[in-house]
């Protein structure tokens, strides 16, 4: 399989532990079968981000913060990134062909070039359940996803999708690579390299030079590697194409089980959302549960959730809301989470707080030196926080609610505005 570099070249200037590469020069090593079976790859450089969660009291109803999740994040070095994204294009081609021939198409929705958003798929799981009329909706979600992969388990299906019982020497010392992989966290590296975490000058092209990575990182013990026999790292160009190729068995289980219950099957990675028949809800948590077991996952208990539609006085009505991909369905309305609002209006608040407070620092500095006072800058924060911004909170619920054809949404995003401004013209 023949692939050009267009395919699979990006260009990356992030600070590592090697230089950023070109293009003609990634071509002749990426490509190179040979060369890729003896490539050392760099650690991987790890931070970890703070997602704050808002949720409400079981009692009082009021929201309330939930404790602090934290998602890992591990990018790799220049050349290492050009390698992972070169056979994840090779594995996508074949995995393409396998889901296609086996009817899994429309089931497998995250990490694929599908043209559609987190809204189409959302849009698309609430309209089979109008469709569905009378039904139960079982969503499931997987704990720990990409630290819990069983990596015998994705060599095997590795090997399943290049059709051979043992994998060939570059993909052997790739899949060796994202699984005994090691990395640096990179806290502990900007400080012993005297980096500051907010660096953004390009003239430095990369964290340390070899004999400093030798001297310093290796021997003051900074890298870590990982010596179990589960997990891949999140966030290099190859993660979200094996994760995908680990769940294919899962997948073909439950799309054969799920037919035969008459229902729909979609995943969304660690998502998955079962409409069936009302009297199959346990069978169908039973199997599934069995069936993510089988590859050295588990279901999330806590989030899971099981929901019954059925039709009063003609409406379709849930016992209680459905909630996928941020958004939530009642059999007739479609909203965006309360959490999502609420979020939004924390961060809204700080943002323009923050801006006043910095207006007052450097107004104060101004009027020290004889200069005088300017005004608040509003032109960024009204592209941040309300509807004049292109890319925000904002404009994806205003995109939602078109594509949805959701008044609900509009009426949920209608107050938001005028909140903003009334923060904006607090004193």
């Amino acid at each position: 399989m023949k692939l050009s570099p267009q395919d699979w070249y990006r260009t990356r200037t992030y600070l590592h532990f090697d230089l950023p590469i070109s293009i003609k020069k990634a071509s002749n090593i990426v490509p190179n079968p040979e060369l890729v079976a003896k490539h050392a790859f760099y650690p991987l450089i790890h931070y970890e981000i703070e997602l704050k969660k808002i949720g409400k009291h079981d009692i009082t109803k009021k929201l309330i913060d939930l404790p602090v999740k934290s998602r890992p994040i591990s990018y790799p070095a220049h050349i290492d990134s050009h390698i992972y994204s070169y056979y994840s294009k090779i594995l996508n081609e074949r995995y393409e062909e396998k889901i296609k021939v086996n009817d899994l198409s429309d089931s497998i929705l995250a990490f694929r070039s599908l043209g559609k958003s987190n809204i189409d798929f959302a849009l698309d799981a609430f309209n089979e359940v109008k469709k569905f009329g009378e039904c139960c909706v079982v969503a499931l979600d997987v704990s720990k996803f990409f630290t819990s992969l069983n990596h015998d388990h994705l060599k095997k299906e590795w090997c399943n999708l290049l059709l051979v019982d043992k994998l060939p020497k570059d993909h052997f010392n790739v899949y060796k690579s994202i699984t005994k992989y090691s990395e640096v966290n990179k806290v502990d590296l900007y400080k012993l390299l005297n980096i500051s975490l907010n660096y953004h000058n390009h003239k430095k092209r990369r964290v340390c030079e070899p004999i400093e990575f030798r001297d310093n990182v290796r021997k003051n013990k900074l890298i870590v590697t990982n010596k179990d026999d589960n997990g891949i790292p999140q966030g290099t160009p190859l993660s979200a194409m094996l994760s995908n190729m680990y769940m294919f068995d899962f997948d073909f289980a439950m799309k054969n089980f799920i037919e035969q219950c008459n229902g729909k099957y979609f995943r969304y990675c660690d998502d998955m959302l079962f409409i069936v028949p009302i009297n199959k809800k346990i069978e169908v948590e039973a199997f599934a549960t069995q069936e993510i077991n089988k590859i050295g996952l588990s279901v999330n208990q806590k989030k899971t959730e099981i929901r019954t539609f059925t039709i009063c006085e003609g409406k379709l009505t849930a016992d209680k809301h459905l909630q996928y991909l941020g958004f939530m369905f009642d059999g007739e309305n479609i909203y965006l989470r309360s959490s999502s609002l609420a979020r939004y209006s924390v961060r809204m608040r700080r943002g323009v707080r923050l801006a006043k407070k910095t207006m007052l620092k450097y107004n104060n500095l101004r009027l020290a030196s004889g200069n005088g006072e300017r005004k608040l800058f509003k032109k960024k924060l009204y592209s941040r926080y309300t509807h004049l911004g292109k890319r925000n909170f904002i404009t994806y619920g205003l995109r939602a609610a078109k594509t949805m054809d959701s008044p609900s949404i509009k009426r949920q995003l209608k107050p938001l505005f005028g909140r903003f401004n009334e923060e904006l013209n607090k004193p």
